[in-house]
């Protein structure tokens, strides 16, 4: 094994949208050198940057890790997909690019648990930091930032049916859910620039800071473990092609591998439950019972609808169609294929008794398992409407696991998910509620019943049945080195691991609990934020 020396002052472990920020922001003062390792490969491929071809990225295993679940103990025994990005730009260069924060209440959250100096007035500067929006600069907006948000719009999407069916079924519309009126129904945002390509932290931070000379990038490195010197971390041991090196941070280590790669390291380091560590052979460096524990994600369940009309996207998934469009967004960086599928984004309380919406619903103008179709070659699919139900705030709990102590073998996850009735309950409560909004005119006007699971299935063990068997994972993993867990913390509020020295974790793993959203804006802005208290400096809290 060959050791490099001290060769770098900040070793960077994962190039996803964390670790883009972390390196790209670290980078910008010339007198520190920074290495950046990401695992997985280039994000040239067409796939990751036309907006709509995250369809077929996501599921591609030149992209994706393609991790799996355990067996879930409350979902009969099923294993569940787990996509995560294997890529640079990770899984926001495949994710399906909605931009979202959560609400103010669940940064707020994270101060009250202990997390000082990540309530909503603290982080708000750093989401107007990261952004570029189409809405322009104001108190809740940012402009001139590297992440380009721009709306869904396009005239193939249902979007002012559902917006005119929100007040008949009782419930607020709002401009911005990122502004001063987060709940309701809006219209939904996306990372898209105004050339129609996808935006992740690849694009947006890594791909402006490769011409620095203090920056050093390499893809295909797998990371096996942190090296120590007694307590400080002090590099790490690599594999870049040709056998194991350690390579050396003199100032820090930062692990941005996201919820289940940096729990994963952070054991095979020797940092994580000491009992566990040992039957797998690990030599413990730091007893942290909460690595690895604490994994929340969202949970999601699926209503379809059969359509009275044929007037669904599935018309722009014939294959002429197609090959024009993908013309037209190459040359012009518009049209179908410039932007995702959804006509509206729900974001609403299901009981009047909860502080901030507890479920999403992803409103989709397409069936789930659309395939592209061409007359007296392949027939066209019935024409119908998938609502995705998103569970915003689970009570449920997983847990991240060693299956060796060999590097190369992935972590053993198990989400956990639906374990309380307070979850399960929850989950009926937004059945129900998108029912009750699909049943309502306009947007009934456009149904004929409901295909999936059908009006048949009503009573909560009917609905708790087909929920166990059918739902699946809206890819925000989070809280596996949370802080503000108080003995359980693994990392403190400047992200550095408690119990060492010289070692961070900036990604999702260290947020106490999940946002009420997509996740790809809320790490981006938890990373500028990492990348400002790295260099001992804080922007100013927002004023609300």
């Amino acid at each position: 094994m060959a050791d490099t020396g001290a060769e770098f002052d900040y070793i960077v472990v994962g190039a996803g949208s964390a670790g883009c920020v972390m390196a790209a922001r670290l980078s910008e003062d010339p007198s520190v050198r920074v290495l950046l390792l990401e695992a997985g490969g280039s994000n040239e491929h067409l796939y990751l940057k036309m907006p709509l071809a995250f369809l077929k990225a996501m599921p591609d295993p030149r992209f994706n890790w393609t991790y799996w679940t355990e067996e879930e103990p409350h979902l009969g025994g099923r294993k569940m997909p787990l996509p995560r990005g294997r890529v640079m730009g990770g899984s926001g260069s495949i994710n399906g690019m909605f931009a979202m924060r959560g609400h103010p209440l669940d940064y707020d959250q994270w101060a009250q648990m202990g997390a000082r100096g990540w309530s909503y007035a603290d982080c708000l500067p750093y989401f107007r930091k990261s952004e570029d929006s189409w809405r322009g600069e104001s108190t809740y907006h940012g402009t001139g930032g590297p992440v380009q948000v721009r709306p869904i719009d396009s005239p193939f999407l249902l979007h002012e049916p559902m917006m005119a069916t929100a007040k008949a079924a009782g419930f607020d519309t709002t401009d911005d859910l990122a502004g001063a009126h987060p709940e309701g129904f809006a219209r939904g945002e996306q990372t898209v620039d105004s050339h129609g390509r996808r935006v992740s932290a690849a694009t947006a931070y890594l791909n402006p800071a490769k011409g620095r000379r203090n920056l050093d990038i390499r893809s295909g490195a797998l990371v096996h473990r942190v090296v120590f010197e007694g307590k400080r971390a002090v590099g790490v041991e690599v594999d870049l092609g040709d056998g194991p090196r350690v390579v050396r941070a003199a100032r820090e280590v930062i692990l941005s591998g996201g919820a289940y790669n940096s729990p994963h390291l952070l054991m095979l380091s020797g940092v994580g439950p000491a009992e566990h560590l040992k039957s797998k052979g690990i030599a413990v460096v730091h007893d942290s019972p909460g690595v690895g524990r604490n994994l929340q994600e969202h949970p999601c369940a699926m209503l379809e609808f059969n359509a009275k009309e044929p007037v669904t996207f599935l018309n722009q998934l014939r294959w002429d169609k197609i090959a024009l469009n993908s013309l037209r967004w190459a040359l012009t960086g518009k049209g179908p294929m410039a932007t995702q599928v959804n006509s509206c984004n729900v974001i609403i309380r299901t009981a009047e008794h909860l502080d901030r919406p507890d479920l999403q619903i992803m409103v989709n103008p397409i069936r789930f398992d659309a395939q592209p179709w061409f007359p007296g070659i392949r027939k066209v699919q019935d024409h119908v409407f998938w609502a995705g139900v998103v569970q915003l705030h689970p009570e449920s709990r997983g847990w991240v696991e060693l299956k060796s102590n060999d590097p190369r073998e992935v972590a053993s996850v198990t989400l956990n998910i639906l374990d309380t009735e307070g979850d399960r309950e929850q989950m009926r409560r937004a059945f129900r509620t998108t029912r009750k909004i699909y049943n309502t005119a306009p947007m009934a006007d456009y149904i004929v019943s409901e295909r999936t699971p059908g009006a048949q299935c009503e009573s909560d063990e009917d609905l708790d049945a087909f929920i166990r068997a059918s739902c699946y994972v809206a890819q925000h993993p989070t809280s596996t080195c949370a802080m503000g867990m108080g003995e359980r913390s693994v990392v403190d509020s400047e992200l550095k691991v408690i119990g060492v020295e010289g070692l961070r974790v900036v990604d999702c793993s260290v947020m106490p609990t999940v946002p009420g959203g997509n996740t790809n804006l809320p790490v981006i802005m938890l990373a500028e934020k990492a990348a400002d208290i790295v260099k001992g400096k804080s922007l100013p809290r927002a004023e609300l």
